[in-house]
């Protein structure tokens, strides 16, 4: 497998979405909502709450709603990967790369690419954005800054990415199947619910700290091993060619 010729689909596939606002709205929107809004609402917490005792509960609301970052991470490439197969094929701009020496392989780690790193950039982006605001609302109540810390480092360098590549890998194996764009798009967002109802854990009670966040990326690690191997198997150019009419 060639990375050089993955590399040069991939950053061809970046180049088309840059000028998609129904891609490029939500991959900056998210993360720049979720480092400004929340940051807002734990300082309007400590605001309204003066002298109260934070040292247990803001902690572990900080913890969730630093979470959402791992959700943006799975909902944020879905409509970039769910496009990547069956939107070039409905607008016949498939075609002609199926048609070169290019192997499945090389299309599918260009295609995973294409999603992976805006996503990931803009996440890192955002969570720099959402840990500065943090501790600037948060220094005088907990006496420390919260950040950088263990939790954050594991969300933000494991759980994200394979999150990340989870959400891909599934999108790109339903965009190889279906034969709508949208129905791609609508199959492929269900891959975030599951951290949704990790989300909802962490708010009342489920403790999001290092050694369960690591848990939970092993988790993802082997859903990402699994579906990668399984898209391999399923993805074939000549089905792709010759399937949709």
């Amino acid at each position: 497998m060639r990375f050089s010729q993955a590399w040069l689909i991939a950053r061809h596939d970046m180049g088309i979405l840059r000028h998609r606002w129904g891609v490029m709205g939500p991959l900056i929107g998210l993360p720049l909502g979720v480092a400004i809004g929340f940051p807002l609402l734990v300082d309007y917490i400590v605001a309204s709450n003066p002298g109260s005792g934070f040292d247990t509960y803001l902690p572990q609301l900080i913890n969730a709603f630093s979470f959402w970052f791992v959700i943006g991470a799975a909902s944020l490439p879905t409509a970039i990967a769910a496009y990547a197969i069956v939107g070039e094929k409905v607008e016949k701009s498939l075609e002609p790369l199926l048609s070169t020496p290019t192997t499945d392989g090389e299309i599918l780690l260009g295609k995973t690419l294409a999603a992976f790193v805006p996503t990931i950039l803009a996440i890192w982006a955002g969570s720099v954005l959402f840990q500065g605001l943090i501790d600037a609302a948060t220094r005088g109540a907990l006496g420390y800054l919260f950040y950088p810390n263990w939790e954050m480092f594991v969300i933000l360098f494991a759980l994200t990415p394979l999150v990340c590549l989870y959400a891909i890998e599934f999108s790109v194996l339903v965009s190889s199947r279906v034969t709508d764009a949208r129905s791609a798009q609508q199959y492929a967002s269900i891959t975030f619910v599951p951290l949704i109802f990790l989300y909802v854990g962490g708010e009342i009670g489920f403790s999001l700290d290092t050694t369960n966040l690591l848990y939970i990326a092993g988790i993802f690690a082997v859903l990402v091993l699994a579906l990668f191997q399984l898209s391999r198997r399923i993805f074939h150019r000549d089905d792709i060619l010759t399937r949709w009419k």
